[in-house]
């Protein structure tokens, strides 16, 4: 039998911008619960979370880790993430199994860039949140700047439930409004001595705790009566209407911390326990189908995988929440996407790269399992006869893409082995071989997730690989009409090649008229594959051509728009009318007139006034009011176009067209001129025109490979 049930299952997630000191709070909560005997540190590189080799190398969390306390009856699952933007899938798949999510701010730079971000993700899953204020014992620490900064982000929902009676290194004291209690903690932190509130902080404490039980009465009817009738809520009452405006996403209470002098930990998880919502007190799981999937531990069995980690030696290991039933080792469960059998041969409770075998996991908990054959991370498992299928975590898109290939010919198909498990692990790192640049493709959020992904290649698969530039999909098309014609005639012995095609092209539009001058016969659409269309028109008239050679100029017509006659690019947006020709009854042929409607193409095509379109992308930045200078000449040395500029809080989104050829190091150049301080996300915008000048250099640069291969 489990040693919790559903209800004594409290699941959290730490979040935060990088530096805000999730992982410290992390180390606290277990050493606090004796869990660990002793508190390890980020710079003495012994933290139960960060244990990864590249964590310490970069003194940063990079994945999230699973972590699990117990706490006065209740068993708290944390989820440790990392605060860096690159990284945010590991934030994302975290919340979207937890509870509760408790948002760390630095008191020194208050609500920072990925704060907000992040916050974002916590509205789209309405995760009930925690504020916790850490770093009070910082000289630079301003508590009051930080809570009014965490107001104008998120709304009067931030509610204060301590304050620090003094900050920087004489930082040890907090009063609490919702018991109205001062906590005193010697230098060392841990357990605080209870005093009555001081004379002198009587006044502020009591309009705070006036606010707090205003905010808790005015989401709930029944309180809000029993506020009136008695001038005052008791704790229970409090707690009970706190817990129902955190579920509705209606109230945000803020604590106070200092987690590196293990200050306020404590007091954060008796709130945890006491008032934040166990999995089964949360609104049901509505799976695809739209059927309603209660956490309950008697129901059928039914779990979500939301992460899978390759562990050397050991194989893939995936965790897992527990959404209804009881799940035990050994049992069967089918995958829901794959329609495959698996055995769940181990379970585990984690703590971090610790595993701790156990035979059951009820409805609400959290934990891993080893081996599963065809599973993999958003996919639901439940017992025969069910067809859950739960709402799959989306990911967001990259911002970034290189090109990458092994350092030493002949190691493809190991660095397709190795991009592939990557991607397992990494759903928001994806993998493309692109046909059209012939390149094999990673699209990531930015520099540092690259980085990673260079790791562990190099470490796990001890296969060295370079990055270089991607090429650019650019585009080809005209601007005028132009008429052409091409006689293909070959004679060498025995039969023959003849075909002679008259051809004209012109710009393609929607809506634009039919041709007058000349008789259409037939009118095919094709809608490409890169873009754009191919209008393609039969004007033969008189027989000068079999109908039946049709098909073969077109096909001669689509292999150039394959390979442009400008930089061996797609061409797209173009209207074909083939109107004359000749045949030979002996010698004509589908070869013959592939080629001559391929060389027609290409010679029209130079004289249509060509151009190249090139991808434009649109761009989003947000970064402190302080920098937007610097973003914005940033932007512009890479041909960007800002339109236009807005306010969300204290920071400015410059939003703009860039074209993709200029994006390359955008995310190394903004973290430098910004100091990590600004993020942005980027997606496909339309394709535009090129500079003439730029255009001409590509031509150049085309037409002198396109030699040397042919010399070649």
């Amino acid at each position: 039998m489990a040693e919790f049930d559903t209800s004594h299952v409290k699941n959290i997630v730490l979040l935060g911008h990088a530096g805000s000191g999730k992982t410290s709070l992390a180390e606290c909560m277990l050493f606090e619960a004796g869990i660990i005997n002793r508190k390890g540190s980020i710079l003495e590189k012994n933290t139960v979370a960060d244990y990864h080799e590249l964590e310490q190398e970069r003194g940063n969390s990079i994945f999230s880790k699973l972590l699990h306390t117990k706490w006065r009856g209740y068993k708290i699952n944390i989820i440790d993430t990392p605060g860096y933007d690159d990284f945010v899938g590991e934030v994302i798949s975290a919340l979207r199994v937890a509870d509760t999510g408790v948002m760390l701010l630095n008191a020194v730079m208050g609500v920072e860039v990925g704060t907000d971000i992040i916050w974002d993700y916590t509205e789209q899953f309405k995760t009930p949140m925690i504020f916790a204020v850490n770093k009070l014992d910082d000289d630079n620490a301003d508590f009051d700047k930080t809570v009014a900064e965490a107001k104008n982000h998120f709304g009067s929902k931030v509610a204060v439930v301590q304050y620090p009676r003094q900050t920087g290194a004489g930082f040890h004291e907090i009063i609490d409004v919702l018991r109205m209690t001062m906590y005193k903690f010697t230098d060392g932190g841990g357990k605080p001595e209870k005093l009555p509130i001081p004379d002198d902080e009587k006044a502020r404490a009591e309009e705070l705790h006036k606010e707090l039980v205003e905010a808790v009465a005015s989401n709930d009817e029944t309180l809000m009566e029993k506020y009136f009738d008695k001038g005052e809520l008791d704790e229970d009452e409090m707690k009970e209407g706190m817990k129902k405006a955190m579920i509705h996403h209606d109230l945000f209470p803020l604590f106070c911390l200092s987690a590196e002098r293990n200050m306020g930990s404590g007091r954060l998880m008796g709130f945890i326990d006491n008032v934040c919502p166990s999995a089964n007190e949360m609104p049901a799981q509505i799976t695809k189908a739209g059927d309603t999937l209660t956490c309950d531990a008697g129901g059928p069995a039914c779990i979500f995988i939301y992460k899978t980690v390759s562990e050397p030696h050991v194989g893939e290991l995936s965790f897992f929440k527990v959404y209804s039933g009881t799940v035990k080792s050994g049992m069967e469960l089918e995958n829901e996407t794959t329609g495959v059998s698996e055995k769940i041969n181990q379970l585990f409770m984690v703590e971090g790269n610790k595993r701790t075998a156990v035979n059951e996991l009820v409805a609400g908990d959290i934990g891993a399992t080893l081996k599963l054959k065809n599973t993999h991370t958003n996919n639901t498992l439940h017992i025969r006869g069910k067809n859950y299928d739960l709402p799959s975590i989306e990911f967001p898109p990259p911002n970034m893409t290189v090109a990458i290939e092994p350092a030493k010919k002949g190691e493809e198909e190991k660095l397709s082995l190795a991009l592939h498990q990557l991607r397992e692990e990494d759903p928001t790192l994806i993998v493309e071989v692109s046909q059209e640049l012939k390149q094999t493709l990673i699209h990531c959020q930015g520099d540092m997730h690259l980085a990673v992904a260079k790791w562990k290649i190099e470490h796990n698969h001890k296969l060295e690989v370079k990055f270089i530039k991607p090429r650019i999909p650019y585009r080809e098309t005209i601007r005028k009409v132009a008429d052409s014609s091409y006689r293909h005639k070959k004679q060498s012995g025995g039969a023959g090649q003849f075909g002679e095609v008259y051809m004209r092209i012109e710009p393609w539009y929607e809506g634009m008229p039919e041709p007058t001058d000349i008789s259409v016969r037939a009118r095919d659409v094709h809608n490409l594959d890169w873009g754009g269309k191919l209008v393609f028109y039969n004007c033969i008239v008189g027989g000068a051509i079999d109908a039946r050679f049709l098909p073969s100029i077109l096909k001669g017509v689509m292999e150039k728009m394959h390979v442009g006659p400008l930089t061996g690019s797609y061409v797209r947006d173009v209207r074909v009318c083939v109107y004359d020709g000749k045949m030979h009854p002996v010698d004509s042929n589908d070869i013959s007139f592939k080629i001559a409607g391929l060389q027609a193409f290409r010679q029209a095509f130079q004289q249509a006034d060509p151009q190249i379109l090139e991808p434009i992308y649109h761009v989003e930045v947000l970064c402190p009011d302080d920098l937007t200078g610097a973003v914005m000449g940033d932007l512009q040395s890479r041909r960007a176009i800002v339109e236009g500029i807005d306010s969300e809080g204290q920071f400015q989104k410059v939003i703009s067209r860039v074209p993709l050829a200029e994006m390359d190091g955008f995310s190394s150049s903004l973290r430098s001129i910004t100091k990590g301080q600004a993020k942005f996300k980027s997606s496909f915008l339309e394709y535009a025109a090129m500079p003439f000048e730029l255009q001409r250099k590509l031509i150049d640069e085309y037409a002198k490979t396109d030699r040397e291969e042919i010399v070649a």
